[in-house]
């Protein structure tokens, strides 16, 4: 069964985020770190948390995997990827992991 990990990144009165680094720079690390381990990628911009309201995240990545142990081997190198989030947040970022079911 495919595994998703999903990272979100908050949005507070005291944080920031450079999407263009994110997106030029961060997610092309990512797919370079987990190379052929990883499956897919998708990355939502927070745009709105509905009618009227800002958003909740200023992005949430998916990242989907073959399986628990590709996954696994995955994010036993991700140091590198760790390592670039100052780089453009200083959010804490927040992480979910589950199985893909449709």
């Amino acid at each position: 069964m495919s595994i998703s990990l999903q990272v979100l990144y908050p949005i507070t009165e005291t944080t920031n985020f450079d999407y263009d680094y994110y997106f030029s720079k961060h997610m092309k690390l990512v797919k370079d770190t987990f190379g052929d381990h990883l499956d897919d990628t998708l990355v939502i911009k927070g745009i709105a948390g509905g009618p009227d309201k800002t958003p909740a995240y200023y992005a949430i990545a998916t990242m989907i995997f073959k399986n628990q142990s590709a996954m696994d081997l995955a994010l036993s190198g991700a140091s590198p990827v760790l390592e670039d989030i100052p780089n453009f947040t200083n959010t804490e970022p927040v992480m979910l992991i589950g199985e893909v079911v449709s």
